[in-house]
């Protein structure tokens, strides 16, 4: 089985290169610890459902990542370039903004990286709009349900929903799993926050449905003018002008709710770490001396 690499590094794009990278607000621990979490994410919840596997390490700076592995950046200002791009080989990396609820967006970008790496991923379904019959769903399997309000935690970080295979059924069946946290619960939902992205050969349009207001909404997008980028990137772009709140998803108030929680519970669990590490060391002590 071919297991595609993704690696987390801190990067400064002002900076040397071959630098290592650290922020104020973004130390190596956090990195390990996001880097983690994202693993176990990959492995436990996204590749039963996906069937892709894959690994996610840290790096301390884009020099030291090998030959094949996908690089997901880490910077203080993605200057509103956010998302999965690729680069002059036609190889998939990301810029992910460095902020209060970054491992969100890492989480986003890592998951639709691994889903689709080039971005001109196409699901054929009926359209939410009951006159535009079969359309072309873009694969984007965090866009729906990106809001942390759909998030979960692993390892007590924060970590994004994502929709299942089952998404783009003609149909709602009961039993059936359309997100893995259970916040979508049919087929094509856009939940508050989020929005799905869709292609209409009839008119050659594309179109989507937001919910970013009090009320979901339709976006005619008309016809792109991709000059070179994937139909993602054209996408985001486009998306990323329009709603500030796609922006913001990487540095939320620290007083959110679900975030505040997160950070609540992982300081609990930080002082059983502690707790568990010094036994550990206790003992590994006394073996030494024993020898």
């Amino acid at each position: 089985m071919l297991v595609r690499e993704i690696a987390l590094v801190p990067y400064d794009p002002d900076g040397e290169s071959g630098e290592n990278v650290e922020f104020d607000n973004l130390r190596h621990h956090q990195v390990m610890e996001v880097t983690a979490a994202l693993q176990k994410q990959v492995t436990r919840d996204f590749a039963p459902i996906w069937g892709v596997s894959a690994t996610v390490d840290a790096f301390a700076k884009l020099s030291d990542v090998p030959l094949g592995y996908w690089p997901v950046l880490l910077v203080e200002d993605v200057r509103g370039a956010a998302g999965v791009h690729l680069d002059e080989d036609g190889q998939p990396f990301s810029l992910v903004e460095v902020g209060s609820s970054w491992s969100l967006t890492a989480s986003h970008e890592v998951l639709e990286m691994l889903a689709d790496p080039f971005g001109n991923r196409l699901v054929a379904g009926q359209s939410p709009v009951a006159s535009q019959g079969r359309v072309q769903f873009l694969v984007e399997i965090a866009d729906p349900s990106e809001d942390i309000r759909w998030s979960y935690t692993v390892n007590d970080i924060v970590v994004s929903d994502f929709y299942t295979s089952r998404y783009f059924d003609p149909v709602a069946a009961s039993g059936v799993q359309y997100s893995f946290t259970g916040a979508i619960t049919e087929p094509r939902q856009v939940r508050e926050g989020g929005y799905l992205s869709w292609h209409n050969p009839d008119d050659d349009h594309w179109y989507q449905h937001t919910f970013f207001g009090p009320k979901l909404e339709l976006r005619d997008l008309g016809k792109f003018t991709r000059d070179g980028r994937s139909i993602r990137e054209a996408i985001d772009a486009n998306t990323r002008r329009e709603y500030a709140e796609i922006q913001r998803q990487s540095n939320l108030d620290s007083g959110t709710p679900r975030l505040q929680e997160a950070v609540t519970t992982k300081q609990s669990s930080d002082q059983i770490s502690a707790k568990r590490a010094k036994f550990l060391d206790e003992y590994i002590s006394r073996k030494l001396m024993e020898r």
